[in-house]
């Protein structure tokens, strides 16, 4: 009877442990090893506009608001919920309770206050443009914040779930070395602390990342499980794409990204590999310099509108899905993908293939013998190089001569900030669902003197205006169109394709999600060994 009794309460213990919320589960612990592309250069939210960082921040730091899978919605994220006032001047954002940074530290109302107020900064990076709208950030009590307005704007919530509006440690931040937030945020990043599920524990730069579990992250799963289940993500920086391919097919790697399409029928039919297309956001595009002078200080054949109108018009989009992305994907009808609201695109190019038309428009601009130009492409990366080697092709029977150019990922972002190039391959995948970052990006030039191509129209950057200000759906997405219209006339950049985002994974592998907006999630992730 005793035997009996233990036995009974071993059972009883045995089951608590299983079903206690809180308590590890089979899919806890473990380290997962993921094969990136290309490094991240600088881990400050606010700083910030490149994809090797972005969709990496997510992980170590956490905004107000968050996208849903799918990333059409809206879902709480530090803030449990959120109501916007009858006139939709004001939110007031209830915070979670008990929420810490990784360091331990408590998140106040004064933390979020001040990473708004940084973040809406004009002097403060690229997408200050996004918070533009808030007058001021109060506290409500001790649990809440209320964002004022100084007019109402149709983007703002989906804005404060956007990587640059996430909430960091004030104290911490402020206490390193720096005479301005420049400088302040180049030593944090080396080390940041954010609220995420994991934190950075060691970089060794161009080679590895290590991240592991906040001991302190709020979070936990439906079963009251805590998040994270991983230990750890060693992050591996691979640049070449087969070189990542095979690591994960001789298992030193569980994951990576960004396979090259003429490789993905070969990894489905692989029964060891688990091959996954997510749905995207993304557009390949190649943006040219359309100054009237090139980096050289010669007069820049790409300056004339009808030169730009003749290099699109010379791309079979369907030939070059065929060849460069092995039939994945659909043509580019308008800068924005159609995934994007409000944009125009219909799965029909912007610019149909039309031969005749370009050379026509080519001698039209006095370059019916063609010209030299040079493009900027990503050394190691397969789709980068097999569609750059086809537009090549296409344009050499319009007289254009493609130079070429295999650069590392750090020299293209240097060179095409300062405006050192003639064209340049974009991979571009939308952070927020809303058309304003990519009008702002591309097509609005206060902002980045528009992708750094020197393309400016004075009626698109109303139009821009004029959305950002419109509440009323149907009117916005009349602007929108517009200023899509408008901005394909202009053939700023060569309308490519749309395509989805590629990760090929071991069985093992599981939870692990890339969102359309192209957030790489590790929160859900864990090992099934």
């Amino acid at each position: 009877m005793i035997r009996f009794a233990r036995l009974l309460v071993m059972m009883i213990v045995m089951a608590v442990a299983i079903t206690m919320p809180g308590l590890a589960s089979a899919k806890s612990g473990g380290v997962l090893k993921f094969g990136r592309s290309a490094d991240s250069l600088f881990l400050d939210p606010v700083l910030n506009d490149r994809n090797s960082d972005i969709w990496i921040l997510n992980n170590l730091y956490e905004t107000l608001l968050v996208p849903s899978r799918d990333g059409k919605e809206l879902q709480p994220g530090l803030a449990r919920e959120w109501s916007v006032s009858g006139d939709g001047l004001s939110i007031t954002l209830q915070l979670r309770s008990g929420v810490k940074f990784a360091d331990g530290t408590p998140m106040t109302v004064e933390d979020v206050i001040w990473s708004l107020d940084r973040a809406r900064n004009p002097d403060n990076g690229t997408w200050t443009d996004f918070l533009t709208s808030i007058d001021h950030v109060a506290a409500s009590g001790d649990d809440a914040v209320v964002v004022t307005l100084k007019r109402r704007d149709p983007t703002i919530l989906a804005a404060l779930a956007t990587f640059n509006a996430a909430i960091m440690p004030k104290t911490l931040f402020l206490s390193q070395d720096g005479d301005d937030d420049s400088a302040k945020a180049t030593r944090f990043a080396d080390h940041p602390v954010g609220t995420g599920p994991f934190m950075l524990t060691e970089w060794t730069r161009n080679s590895k990342m290590v991240l592991k579990r906040n001991p302190h992250y709020w979070g936990k799963d439906e079963n009251g499980t805590q998040l994270p289940y991983l230990d750890e993500i060693h992050m591996e920086i691979v640049p070449d794409d087969a070189a990542r391919i095979l690591k994960l097919q001789a298992g030193e790697l569980d994951l990576i990204e960004l396979v090259p399409f003429s490789r993905v029928a070969e990894l489905k039919a692989d029964p060891k590999i688990e091959m996954v297309l997510f749905p995207s956001t993304t557009t390949f595009n190649l943006v040219m310099n359309n100054r009237e002078k090139n980096a050289a200080g010669n007069p820049n054949p790409m300056h004339d509108v009808r030169v730009r109108q003749a290099m699109n018009h010379a791309v079979d989009k369907s030939g070059l899905l065929a060849v460069a992305m092995s039939g994945i994907g659909t043509p580019s009808g308008s800068l924005m993908s159609a995934a994007t609201p409000l944009s125009i695109a219909n799965g029909s190019p912007a610019y149909p293939f039309n031969l005749e038309k370009a050379k026509s428009l080519m001698a039209e601009a006095g370059y019916a013998d063609g010209f030299e130009v040079a493009i900027m492409t990503l050394a190691g990366s397969a789709d980068d190089i097999q569609m750059a080697t086809t537009v090549q092709q296409m344009w050499s029977q319009i007289g254009i001569r493609l130079k070429i150019d295999l650069v590392d990922i750090a020299t293209r972002t240097s060179r095409y900030r300062a405006g050192d190039f003639d064209m340049r391959s974009v991979q571009w995948t939308n952070d927020i669902n809303d058309p304003s970052q990519m009008a702002l990006y591309y097509a609005y030039s206060p902002t980045t003197d528009s992708f750094h191509s020197g393309y400016r129209d004075e009626e698109v950057e109303r139009l821009f205006l004029a959305a950002q200000e419109e509440m009323d759906t149907g009117k916005r997405g009349e602007l929108f169109a517009e200023l899509q219209k408008r901005y394909i006339a202009a053939a700023p950049i060569v309308f490519l394709v749309e395509t989805p985002l590629a990760a090929a994974m071991t069985p093992a592998v599981k939870g692990f999600v890339q969102l359309p907006l192209g957030n790489q999630v590790f929160r859900e992730a864990y090992l099934e060994r």
